[in-house]
């Protein structure tokens, strides 16, 4: 039993990729299930086996992991775990973990800390202790690399006691890809994990930044919901408390209307009125719309000051660097943040930034501070733990 299976579940969609082993750079087969629970439901399988159908009006979740099983069936047959990413662990999960019925129940308590995310995270493992009955169920948090962070960094400046009964602190986000990230860049950089000193920047419709001291988390911008820190796709990032109270009075909103604005209407897509996809207000942008510009530069202004005040946290910075979609492809974007950084002189390489970087990373002159580019591999991560925790199983 050599394969593993890797799910991300979401609200319209479930990710999969199945690798063949342990020592496999890529998965042998990739699938997505689309616009689940709405019209046009489709599935698409890519690798050894290629793909695509419909699954019908409305299907959902359950349709599209059965529709995955009976097309994948041959290469499951010696299936040996599979490994869930899932958003929140709060302070219970600080590892990586199988999944038993108890501590099945102690992640569905979680639900409310990202009621966006952990519900459909703990019904994709639901579904699959049903579906692969014997294997193996694995969750990987993307909280638990942040689980380093010092109590000076994690604590907000609200009564104690909403910690201590509350749980409310901050969590730090994609710490899956951070780990990933890191162990990469220490890679580039040949030097042990437990030395390097690194600012990571996720960026795709969901973003963070991320200090990393000797390998370790010590603060992140995201918080006690990933709706906190950077300008997103559509989520708002920082703001002050009391912008929710003023809408409430100015137009009558209700909290769960400003929290969905807030969550779903806001960042790049509100600021621009165009979209929440950086690719397509990059074109405005350069088709001369004022709206798109403005929203760029404000996220990018953002990015490079929480740079700013992460660094608090490290006496030296090895590299800057950047991932996710936005992190690892827009070559503007990295350009204008790093400009935006004013006092730390970053020379970037024109010529290695629009390749996205050299056999290193590298999109820096050589003599400047440091910055790479390192594509993230969330799945590998996550298949990798699920390799080590079936292991003695």
């Amino acid at each position: 039993m050599d394969s593993v299976l890797v799910i991300n579940s979401g609200s319209s969609s479930v990710k999969f990729a199945l690798y063949s082993s342990a020592t496999a750079a890529h998965p042998a087969l990739t699938a997505l299930a689309e616009r689940l629970n709405e019209p046009g439901s489709a599935i698409r399988i890519r690798g050894e086996l290629e793909h695509q159908q419909s699954l019908g009006e409305l299907a959902s979740h359950r349709s599209a992991m059965q529709a995955f099983l009976q097309l994948a069936q041959p290469w499951l047959g010696n299936l040996r775990g599979v490994g869930h990413r899932v958003v929140h662990g709060g302070e219970r999960f600080a590892h990586s973990t199988v999944i038993d019925d108890s501590n099945l129940a102690d992640l569905a308590s979680l639900s409310a800390l990202a009621p966006l995310h952990n519900p459909l995270n703990v019904q994709g493992i639901e579904l699959c202790r049903e579906l692969f009955a014997g294997i193996p169920q694995i969750a990987v948090f993307d909280t638990s690399f942040h689980q380093s962070i010092p109590e000076a960094a994690y604590l907000y400046g609200v009564p104690y006691d909403w910690y201590e009964q509350d749980a409310v602190r901050r969590y730090g986000f994609h710490g899956t890809s951070y780990r990933y990230v890191t162990q990469e860049a220490a890679r580039r950089l040949h030097k042990p994990v437990e030395e390097t000193n690194l600012l990571i920047a996720h960026l795709g419709n969901g973003c963070s930044a991320t200090a990393v001291r000797f390998g370790q988390s010590v603060d992140s911008t995201m918080g006690l919901t990933p709706l906190e820190g950077l300008v997103m796709g559509s989520r708002c990032g920082d703001i002050d408390p009391g912008l929710i109270e003023h809408m409430q009075r100015s137009r009558g909103l209700t909290l769960e209307q400003c929290m969905h604005e807030l969550n779903r209407n806001s960042g790049l897509k509100g600021l621009s009125g165009l979209s929440n996809d950086m690719r397509t207000l990059l074109q405005a942008e350069a088709d001369g719309n004022a709206t798109a510009r403005r929203a760029i530069d404000v996220f990018c202004f953002r990015v490079a000051r929480s740079f700013a005040a992460l660094s608090v946290s490290l006496a030296d910075i090895d590299a800057v660097v950047f991932t996710g979609g936005i992190g690892e492809h827009a070559a503007g974007v990295r350009q204008r943040i790093l400009a935006a950084w004013r006092n730390r002189n970053f020379r970037l390489d024109n010529g290695l930034n629009q390749q996205h970087g050299d056999e290193q990373g590298r999109i820096t002159q050589q003599g400047s501070p440091l910055a790479l580019v390192v594509p993230t591999d969330e799945e590998r991560m996550i298949a990798l733990d699920t390799y080590q925790l079936t292991e003695a199983l």
